[in-house]
Parts: structure tokens; C-alpha cells; sequence
């Protein structure tokens, strides 16, 4: 296969693995955390009426989502590319931090949390991932 086809199809697998990771995610946590009570979290309009009731340990899962989808999108990436991969990884990163910002532009939070999802959950994790993905290979003597 031509290696900008294989590195452009691995950076949209990568986007799509890490988006649906980071859904399920999200998708689950009220049932492991279930919202405040008078929470709507099922529109964005609910959400940003009701930010104000929810406590740290809501925040969790939002956290989770973002750094495992991340971590999984970046994985898939530096695993599928022909070369770059260490580029392409930290592609998925700067993609989701700029969902990340887009989603704190867009919907209030806690500002310790708008600090802790932004700089730790997105390009830490995608460098994680092609530290694990990516390490060089001992040379034989």
C-alpha cells in the first residue's frame, strides 16, 4: 500500500477509534456514576444548566474519556502508519486537544478540571502511546 494512503488511513482510523473509545466511555459513566439528582445531561443545554450541581468525582469519567480515547486513537495510528509514526500519534493528540477546547469553549466547567482535561489528558497521552507503540528495537550483535 502507497505510505500516504497507509499514514492518512491511519490517522482516520485513529480518529475514529479514539472518538468511539471516549463515547463509550462517556456513554457508561452515569451508570457507574450516576448524575446529580436534577441533572439533565442528555442536551447540551441541560448540561450547561445544570454543570453547577455536579462534584469532582462526576468529572472522572469526562477525564477518563478523553485520555483513553485519546491514548487508543494515538495507539492505533502509530500502529497502522508506514512511517511518521511518532508525528502522526501526536497528530491525534493536537486533534482531540482541539475537541478538548472546543468542548470547554462550548460547556462550562470546574476550571481545575478545564486545566487537568487539557494538559494532561490529550498530548500526554498520545505520547504515552507512541512511547509504548513506538520503542526502538535492540540492535543484535
Amino acid at each position: 500500500m502507497n505510505p500516504i494512503l497507509r499514514n492518512t488511513l491511519a490517522v482516520i482510523v485513529g480518529i475514529i477509534i479514539g472518538s468511539i473509545v471516549n463515547m463509550s466511555i462517556i456513554l457508561i459513566s452515569g451508570s457507574i456514576i450516576p448524575p446529580p439528582k436534577g441533572a439533565d445531561n442528555t442536551t447540551m443545554e441541560g448540561l450547561k444548566a445544570t454543570m453547577h450541581l455536579f462534584e469532582p468525582e462526576h468529572f472522572l469519567f469526562p477525564f477518563l474519556a478523553h485520555a483513553i480515547g485519546t491514548f487508543s486513537g494515538a495507539t492505533a495510528t502509530a500502529i497502522i502508519a508506514f512511517n511518521h509514526k511518532k508525528k502522526l500519534a501526536l497528530v491525534i493528540g493536537a486533534f482531540f486537544l482541539l475537541g478538548g477546547i472546543v468542548s470547554v469553549c462550548s460547556l462550562p466547567s470546574p476550571m481545575w478540571f478545564t486545566i487537568v482535561d487539557l494538559l494532561f489528558a490529550y498530548i500526554p497521552m498520545a505520547y504515552l502511546a507512541l512511547k509504548l507503540t513506538c520503542r526502538k528495537k535492540p540492535k543484535l550483535h
